[in-house]
């Protein structure tokens, strides 16, 4: 990663220019006007490879209160980290406390949002992109091929975290900011579509190596990590194992003995990672899940659901989680990300990282009856938190999808709402254990919880836009 942070210097200008080509209005789905006073003519960002980069570049930034990658003031991680009760706030900010008590969520909730904001405008970044590298003939052939992989790769990834937190909604895929600021939704079934063809050609075009320092950019394996994690979600469990399997045994990555490295820059368990680009805080997870002082009470306590699920010995409690002693009670909170301030080595941003693929061929192996394969691959995950293989009936396929349920609880916790997804996709799967489904561990819950509301302003803006069942 060192040679990419070598570059900012000389990137971010040019990144900032491009973040104002995109960026003129986030308040609308895309509202962006065709010649905003503030923008550097096409011609001139795309003029070659160095310019174009530096529009990619700005894809994946992470700079809070700026563009780039939508989850750069931790909205995404705190809001389902609630609505999956790993933790509960004391933050006293009513808009959060409503994704803990479901019944309380509404439309006007400004966290969903400014989720809902974020991620279109980094579609639109996207979408810019790809129809300005389209036929340039500035560019090499093989430019824009692994740049066009690079960003259907990134769109996928937004539109697989829309789908599941909101269900269908409006397929943006060109800069037509008239045409998409009345597009209705698409069903779910047709952005799963479209994710699918940005991840199937994205595997096509990019290469097996990264095609930077670091692994901010995109690689053969990245896109299919992903595609491992869609086709999970789909039911498509043949798939789900095939591309799991393939990274696992091809990718050149592995599972970190040192805990504590996993979320620093250069962890070679990162699929991908990106540079946090601030020069004055570190992640906004770190500081919306760390407490300010020892003494105090943290904002978003671990609940005890969460906590009681890690057994005595393992390794992922001491060095994933903190605690104050605040009444004579140790109080736990999420410590993943420990920079308040820049670290070093710097800790990165990790948005797809190794361990969940063995998870991944797990889950998909129990669903086909391979069991022995499945414990394996939970025990793999087990013995680098230190502790002694799962005790699950090899003979029971719910015994052993419950043991994997179990394990990417403690290992995936507060990581861009897997442990919400988990419940919400799995609710009807009777070859789960019913004391662990949704309705049993989260109190309050109905079916519709499992999306969220459409954000009442956005459809203030787009009256095609319709509600999801449930909400007002």
């Amino acid at each position: 990663m060192k040679k990419i942070n070598s570059y900012k210097s000389k990137m971010l200008p040019v990144c900032l220019l491009i973040i104002l080509v995109s960026l003129i209005s986030c308040k609308k789905l895309i509202e962006i006007p065709a010649n905003p006073p503030s923008a550097v003519p096409r011609s001139q960002v795309f003029a070659d490879s160095l310019t174009t980069l530096s529009a990619v570049a700005g894809v994946y930034s992470l700079t809070p209160g700026g563009a780039g990658l939508p989850y750069q003031d931790g909205n995404f991680t705190f809001v389902t980290s609630l609505s999956g009760h790993e933790v509960s706030s004391n933050s006293g900010y009513g808009d959060l406390t409503q994704f803990f008590n479901y019944t309380t969520l509404t439309p006007v909730n400004s966290e969903i949002n400014s989720i809902w904001t974020a991620h279109y405008t980094e579609i639109y970044q996207v979408n810019d992109i790809l129809a300005n590298i389209k036929d340039n003939a500035n560019l090499s052939a093989s430019f824009i091929q692994q740049i066009t992989g690079e960003m259907e790769f990134v769109r996928a990834f937004c539109y697989f975290n829309m789908v599941n937190l909101f269900g269908g909604v409006p397929l943006v895929t060109t800069t037509d900011y008239k045409t998409n600021a009345r597009l209705p939704r698409s069903t779910a079934a047709a952005v799963y579509t479209q994710i699918l063809t940005d991840l199937n050609d994205a595997v096509k075009k990019l290469p097996v190596t990264y095609p930077s320092a670091g692994h901010m950019r995109p690689n053969l394996y990245t896109a299919m990590a992903l595609l491992a994690r869609v086709n999970l979600y789909l039911g498509q469990w043949q798939a789900a194992y095939n591309e799991a399997d393939s990274v696992i045994t091809q990718g050149g990555f592995n599972l970190l003995t040192d805990l504590n490295s996993v979320f620093l820059d250069g962890s070679n368990e990162a699929i991908w990672q990106v540079p946090i680009l601030n020069l004055y805080q570190g992640s906004m997870e770190a500081n919306n899940f760390l407490p300010y002082s020892t003494t105090s009470t943290p904002s978003f306590p671990i609940t005890d659901s969460l906590l009681n699920q890690f057994e005595v010995g393992d390794l992922r409690k001491a060095a994933w989680l903190g605690f104050n002693v605040v009444g004579g009670q140790n109080v736990y909170y999420p410590a993943k990300y420990k920079d308040h301030s820049p670290t070093t080595p710097a800790t990165d941003y990790m948005l797809l990282r190794f361990a969940e693929m063995y998870l991944i061929r797990a889950e998909a192996a129990a669903q086909l009856n391979n069991l022995g394969q499945a414990i394996t691959d939970i025990n793999t995950i087990r013995t680098r938190a230190g502790l002694a293989g799962t005790t699950a009936d090899p003979t029971s396929q719910t015994a052993v999808l419950d043991a994997v349920r179990k394990e990417r609880r403690t290992e995936m916790f507060t990581e861009f709402g897997c442990r919400w997804f988990d419940l919400n996709r799995t609710s009807t799967d009777s070859k789960y254990s019913a004391n662990g489904q949704a309705p049993a561990v989260l109190s309050g819950w109905q079916p519709f919880n499992a999306l969220y509301p459409i954000p009442q302003t956005q459809k203030s803006l787009n009256n095609t836009l319709t509600q999801n069942p449930g909400y007002h």
